[in-house]
Parts: structure tokens; C-alpha cells; sequence
């Protein structure tokens, strides 16, 4: 089963590379622009056929290993 998660940098935190994207899209005209945050998404094929089980699995992949959790947040966003 296919499960998939976003990874955050969160609100307090700033990201450099977000911040890098704004000014450079500034510069090329997009103006309209309040923030870019940047994350990393993450698709994982976990050997469960349980939708639940493996979005628990994959939580405790997040919370041990795949987020830094002092600065950034998840989101299980799709299971299949």
C-alpha cells in the first residue's frame, strides 16, 4: 500500500530556500507573491494491506526518522 507525506519547515521557522525562490520569481516580474514555503514529499510502499495500519506506520517513519520535529511538521496527505 502506497502511502504518501509532506514535510514542513514550520510557520516560525524560516526556510532559506522558499526565501531564495520569492526573491528570485520577484525579480523576474511575479511581484504578487507573499511567501514560498518549501517541503519535501515523500511516497513510501509499505508492505500493509491495512489503510490505517500503514498510515501508522508510516506516522512512526515521520516521527523517528523522516521530520526533525523541533522544526518541522508532517502530513499524511494520501493512502492507496
Amino acid at each position: 500500500m502506497k502511502v504518501s507525506a509532506i514535510r514542513t519547515l514550520k510557520k516560525e521557522v524560516v526556510g532559506r530556500q522558499g526565501k531564495g525562490h520569492n526573491q528570485t520569481l520577484d525579480g523576474m516580474g511575479f511581484n504578487n507573491i507573499n511567501e514560498i514555503r518549501q517541503g519535501k514529499y515523500f511516497e513510501i510502499d509499505v508492505k500493509e494491506s491495512d489503510p490505517i495500519k500503514a498510515k501508522e506506520i508510516v506516522e512512526d517513519m515521520c516521527n523517528k526518522l523522516l521530520a526533525n520535529l523541533v522544526i518541522e511538521n508532517y502530513k499524511i496527505i494520501e493512502t492507496q
